[in-house]
């Protein structure tokens, strides 16, 4: 009779990521993450937000512009499709460092930053265009 290793779907398993190490330098990912963490001025969104003494924690306008451009990048537009990626997809963990906009987060944003987000993914484009990419 043939033997197979067993295996266990119930099974629980930690597995260690470095969320950094997954933004490998060279690729779109990595050039979205440090264009807008180091080259884009994202104080315009502070003023969008009144939530100094009450109400919940916004999520960082950083990662939400950079989950957007990536996702429009990879030609995902639904809200509901890039919540679904950013469970699902390994890059767009470690660019959220592991949290998960909700679809109405992420199209509350992008509608109510409209001009703004054309704006600053027009100014991304000339960059990449300095930079040759």
């Amino acid at each position: 009779m043939a033997r197979y290793k067993g295996y266990d779907y119930t099974q629980t398993v930690l597995i260690p990521v470095s969320l950094e190490n997954q933004l490998l330098p060279g690729t779109l990912e990595f050039a979205i993450h440090v264009l807008v963490e180091r080259r884009m001025d994202t104080s315009i969104f502070g003023s969008r937000y009144k939530n100094d003494e009450t109400g919940c924690p916004a999520y960082d306008p950083k990662i939400l512009l950079t989950v957007i451009f990536l996702a429009y990048a990879r030609a995902i537009i639904s809200a509901r499709k890039i919540e679904q990626a950013c469970r699902a997809n390994s890059t767009l963990m470690a660019l959220t460092c592991g949290m998960v906009p909700d679809h109405s987060t992420i199209a509350a944003f992008v509608s109510s930053m409209k001009a703004e987000l054309q704006s600053m993914f027009g100014d991304m484009l000339l960059i990449y265009a300095e930079q040759g990419l």
